[in-house]
């Protein structure tokens, strides 16, 4: 292994100084042996564990076949997950691509172009909302309501403007005859682990509607089960005219997808988009096995019992202690709200064998797996609870 400083890689991100070489459910070991329990699942990807035999045996079946043709043949394993994640949503049509960001951009370009191609009146404007998160493209990261993603990287793509986080006043005032989509999350995962408040959403899905505007779901980290619903628009008996999917879709092997409404097909028509390795053979038919691993064993049920067990569990143990504001949260995206940063308290929680991450400064996120062992997860919560108790002791004394 190169020494720090010598690596050939671009030093683009912030590395923990863990070096993991296996995984297997919701454990984890490191390449000196030394085991840990995963509450982060590759941020919310590997939502069936690491290595689940579905996916393995979907890829192994498929490496023995073909791994790759372009998208000018059709791709039956498109057609079978397509068919499979339309009858379980709101969606008519899926447009698969190969990360987050890219599903995330295949659905501001449907908007602009339904409006500018299909309506025909020049709309192109995006609202979405600050302390958003939705890539690091140089659309998306424009679309992404934080500053901090932006730096050095102007000039900047024009037609994003951004309102407040359950405003729904705000977002009234934002809209013009140039608007043409509101992009929300359900719950800001980067921006805090913050959840929508269900009447929020409810008015901006009728207010879209009144004024012809289309709503888009980034359902990148809440997606596939993760919230306690296969989708977690689901929570809000609303119906996004697109959504998007990455991360959990694929149960560790990449792949995004842009979904929506019938009515929008004519705006994509062919030639107007493309991704090459967007939906290989390879890549949809593991997330074809993992999507039907979540419905048919019933994960998102699981997720949301959990869920609430977890909370509960948190809220009781962390009770009185003065480093954390809250837990907050919805299915297995939970997030402790510390008073302080916590990037030290997330370093030493990774010393004591489990692995969290943040969600801002100030935040834990906990993203387990769907599939952990109850064991497991109470095994790793009373880690995370007992290394901020010995932190606020710590403190205390000081």
């Amino acid at each position: 292994m190169q020494e720090q400083g010598t690596s050939a890689l671009f030093p683009t991100y912030g590395r923990y100084p863990i070096t993991l070489v296996k995984g297997e459910g919701s454990r984890l070991w490191d390449d000196a042996g030394k085991e840990y329990i995963d509450l982060m699942s590759g941020i919310a990807v590997t939502n069936l564990g690491h290595a689940p035999q579905a996916v393995k045996e979907a890829l192994i079946e498929q490496l023995n076949q073909v791994w790759h043709v372009s998208n000018l043949f059709h791709i039956p394993n498109q057609e079978k997950l397509a068919s499979l994640l339309t009858a379980n949503s709101c969606a008519d049509a899926v447009f698969f691509c190969s990360t987050g960001a890219e599903a995330n951009e295949a659905a501001i370009k449907i908007a602009r172009r339904y409006h500018q191609k299909v309506l025909n009146n020049g709309r192109y404007e995006i609202i979405t909302f600050n302390m958003s998160f939705h890539g690091r493209t140089l659309a998306t990261l424009t679309a992404t309501g934080q500053d901090k993603v932006k730096e050095g990287f102007l000039p900047l793509p024009e037609g994003f403007v951004y309102a407040e986080y359950n405003d729904i006043e705000s977002v009234r005032a934002l809209i013009n005859d140039k608007t043409a989509a509101v992009m929300l999350e359900f719950v800001q995962g980067e921006g805090g682990v913050l959840p929508a408040d269900p009447t929020f959403v409810k008015q901006l899905a009728e207010l879209c509607k009144q004024e012809g505007i289309l709503l888009i779901g980034d359902e990148i980290q809440t997606g596939m089960g993760r919230t306690g619903k296969l989708f977690a628009y689901e929570h809000y008996g609303v119906e996004p005219d697109i959504f998007t999917l990455a991360k959990g879709l694929g149960g560790g092997f990449p792949i995004g997808a842009m979904l929506g409404k019938g009515f929008l097909k004519d705006a994509f028509s062919a030639g107007s988009h493309g991704s090459t390795f967007g939906g290989t053979p390879i890549a949809t038919a593991a997330a074809f096995a993992a999507t039907d691993a979540i419905i048919s064993g019933k994960y998102p049920e699981r997720a949301l019992e959990l869920g609430e067990y977890t909370v509960k569990k948190l809220e009781s143990k962390l009770a009185g202690n003065p480093l954390v504001a809250n837990v907050r949260g919805i299915g297995l995206l939970i997030g402790i709200a510390c008073t302080q940063p916590a990037g030290e308290i997330i370093s030493e929680i990774h010393k004591q064998g489990v692995l969290v991450i943040p969600a801002g400064p100030n935040v834990i996120r906990l993203v387990p797996a769907l599939t952990i062992p109850l064991e497991d997860l109470d095994r790793a919560l009373d880690v995370v609870c007992d290394v901020l108790a010995q932190k606020a002791a710590a403190a205390s004394s000081i």
